[in-house]
């Protein structure tokens, strides 16, 4: 099994998705940096979360034309399973990897802190290891992560069973008090047409070793690693 994790300047999430990929793989990832142009063939790419490139114009916007992407586009499109996480995301959704566009929070400040997500659907090479309706509680960290689409984008993205996750409140009913950023629906996270492709604002990656708060996200990573294991 073979992961790589792409790194830009100020991706700050890296060390933890290596971490959780060896702890539940066994195996190590291998860290590519952006400027490289020959990803090799792994199984999954992982895009993760930080500030890449300052997050100058819009989060992700730069990162999305810098030459390592053009490459994970070419992945993406022969199959290659792809998790983008926070300004991962970001990267997915300006590619056009994934539709939409991630906003600034409805509060216009950064936020940081524990929320709760409900599993939309296990029918998905990433959550086959959840049962649908599982609530899970992970961090989110991040200043635009308001997800939009218009309606006919929103519409298909229900109907073809794409929404991974939604804000919610404990007992995981859909509501605005859990909606952290005002993403529309409280979405918090979407799959590709083919579900090879998943894009999240929260973070899994660290809500899974020991010394976290805990390890709600390990069923989520352990369903993304199954397949290729």
């Amino acid at each position: 099994m073979k992961t790589s994790i792409i790194v830009f300047p100020g991706t700050k999430c890296e060390k933890d998705m290596a971490m959780d990929v060896e702890k539940i793989s066994g195996r190590k990832a291998n860290m590519i940096w952006h400027k490289e142009t020959d990803i090799g063939n792994p199984d999954i790419i992982i895009l993760p979360g930080g500030f890449s490139y300052g997050d100058y114009l819009r989060c992700g916007a730069m990162a999305a034309h810098s030459p390592i992407m053009q490459e994970v586009i070419k992945k993406a499109k022969n199959g290659t399973k792809i998790l983008g996480v926070c300004n991962g995301f970001q990267m997915l959704v300006e590619t056009k990897l994934l539709p939409g566009a991630l906003l600034h929070n409805r509060t216009l400040k950064f936020i940081c802190k524990q929320v709760n997500l409900r599993t939309e659907t296990n029918n998905s090479p990433f959550t086959q290891n959840m049962n649908k309706g599982d609530i899970i509680k992970v961090p989110i960290a991040h200043g635009e992560g308001n997800y939009f689409a218009d309606e006919k984008t929103i519409k298909t993205l229900e109907d073809n069973d794409r929404i991974a996750f939604k804000y919610c409140n404990e007992k995981g009913e859909i509501d605005e008090e859990s909606n952290p950023n005002g993403s529309i629906n409280n979405i918090a996270g979407i799959f590709s047409e083919d579900k090879k492709i998943l894009g999240m604002m929260p973070h899994p990656e660290n809500s899974i070793l020991d010394y976290q708060a805990n390890q709600n996200g390990k069923s989520l990573f352990e369903g993304i690693l199954k397949e290729i294991a």
